[in-house]
């Protein structure tokens, strides 16, 4: 027992003086990031968004009723990166928007760049 502290619990203690104490150890919550492509054969275009979720970020395209993927119901996912970082993401995004080519992006999808 460490010295200064009550006989029956009662005061300041460390936490190595309760019973059932288990040791504090650190954890990392790793979570991933994703740039991701969604294709409309109704629009016969590619979307191009990054997301932390990509499945759910779908549902919630395929349900929206504003913006440029609700004027179709059936985006379907062809191609998704994975990122350690938000901005890693974005910046990826923004690089394979640049490209404004539908032959650069299915160069992407197919695995040829």
């Amino acid at each position: 027992r460490a010295l200064g502290l009550h006989p029956r619990g009662q005061g300041f203690e460390s936490l190595s003086a309760h019973e059932g104490f288990q040791k504090w150890e650190p954890f990392f919550v790793f979570m991933n990031f994703y740039v991701y492509i969604l294709f409309s054969l109704h629009l016969n275009r590619y979307y191009i968004g990054s997301t932390n979720d990509v499945e759910n970020r779908l549902k919630k395209h395929l349900s929206s009723g504003k913006g440029f993927t609700s004027k179709a119901r059936d985006w379907e996912i062809k191609y998704t990166e994975t990122f350690t970082t938000r901005s890693e993401a974005v910046q990826r995004e923004l690089q394979i928007k640049k490209w404004k080519s539908r032959i650069m992006i299915e160069k992407l999808i197919k695995g040829e760049l």
